[in-house]
């Protein structure tokens, strides 16, 4: 069996950064070791870091791919085989491609995108032509009419490895500043002030009839079935003690300090944006995630729309909070990996994954020279 030996490598443990070499063999890693090698044939990393291969929890990256312009649909095969290559450009190794169910837009875009969007993750990875790992994040709108049916159609789907309950009606949780609502409601198109009011209006009617029992059928269905949970959006302390209540252990965006000290406090794991990090702030007006570090509140990064941030997210941290190097990097591979119970990958051990990126600086951001999936070459 073919060794892969790379040494004069960063690298970066779930507790440690240090100058040394390590083996690959079988897809995983065999050793790795302080200093040099006088192994011929050894991989010279020339001082570039090697970290364990990003995981993403909730990308919606393949949205835009499928939906590239406001009104067109793209092939959904064309759309996830470039998904997928920019994920491993952007050492993404394993992803969880977040795909919103339930249609509070009564046959808008995502809608027509939900089912064909996972029918071509599921053909092409049968088909062997994706470079990394996907699997299935469902993103549970609870106050649309349709999304207990939606969610039981693909609750037993072989690829999904997360749920979250998500509330998007305009006034409270992510949308509480409703002008910044607007703006976001009138991306594919302008409304009048009489037809705005209609739509808020129609959204405040389905969270008050659909919200509570919509939420409760997802929820118990993901428990039977041993599925994570995250709740998204968490904004007063009552949201957390709520979602804490009904045994959630993933809080996804808190939008106020508040809200994240609650999940703190009950031992919820709290996911940031690397995008809110990267770009200085929440574009929703909500909690930027440079607070949560310095306030020790942030657990889990996730790239969000922009795949390339997640793994900038790492490296500000040290800058933004004064993390070390592991302790950053733990939120991009090791936590995001545990959250939902996938122990053999997210750090450089022996025994696990071979799921490796090579990292460089250039212009003061970190870019991926190389990446690999299961040892083998995926960028």
């Amino acid at each position: 069996m073919k060794q892969k030996i790379i040494r004069n490598a960063r690298i970066v443990t779930a507790t440690e950064e240090f100058t040394g070499c390590m083996v690959v063999e079988g897809g995983l890693i065999r050793s790795l070791e302080r200093g040099g090698t006088s192994v011929s044939g050894a991989e010279d990393w020339q001082g570039d870091w090697l970290l364990p291969g990003l995981v993403e929890l909730h990308t919606d990256n393949l949205e835009k791919h499928l939906v590239p312009r406001p009104g067109v649909l793209w092939n959904a095969h064309s759309a996830t085989v470039m998904h997928d290559a920019l994920c491993a450009a952007a050492g993404i190794i394993t992803v969880l491609d977040s795909v919103v169910i339930g249609d509070m837009d009564q046959g808008g875009t995502r809608s027509q995108t939900q089912h064909v969007s996972i029918e071509a993750l599921h053909e092409c990875r049968a088909e062997g032509l994706l470079r990394v790992e996907h699997l299935l994040h469902l993103r549970c709108e609870v106050s649309a009419p349709d999304i207990v049916d939606v969610f039981e159609h693909y609750a037993d789907d072989s690829l999904l490895e997360l749920v979250s309950v998500m509330d998007h009606t305009p006034g409270q949780r992510q949308w509480r500043d409703l002008g910044k609502y607007r703006r976001y409601a009138e991306r594919y198109g302008s409304f009048n002030d009489a037809e705005y009011e209609a739509l808020v209006q129609e959204r405040r009617i389905h969270q008050e009839r659909f919200a509570m029992p919509n939420r409760a059928a997802v929820i118990a269905g993901s428990r039977a079935r041993a599925l994570p949970v995250a709740s998204h959006d968490d904004t007063e302390v009552e949201h957390v003690e709520q979602a804490s209540e009904e045994g959630i252990a993933i809080s996804e965006f808190p939008t106020t300090v508040a809200a994240a000290r609650a999940a703190r406090e009950a031992g919820m794991g709290i996911v940031m944006g690397g995008p809110n990090l990267v770009k200085g702030g929440s574009h929703s007006g909500n909690v930027s995630a440079a607070e949560l570090a310095q306030l020790d509140l942030l657990d889990i990064f996730s790239s969000d729309y922009v795949p390339a941030s997640l793994l900038q997210s790492a490296f500000l941290l040290q800058d933004t909070a004064g993390w070390s190097l592991p302790k950053a990097v733990n939120t991009v591979t090791r936590n995001p990996a545990h959250a939902i119970g996938l122990t053999d990958r997210g750090e450089l051990a022996p025994g696990l994954r071979a799921d490796l990126i090579r990292v460089r600086m250039s212009g003061g951001m970190p870019i991926v020279r190389a990446a690999w999936h299961r040892g083998e070459r995926a960028f």
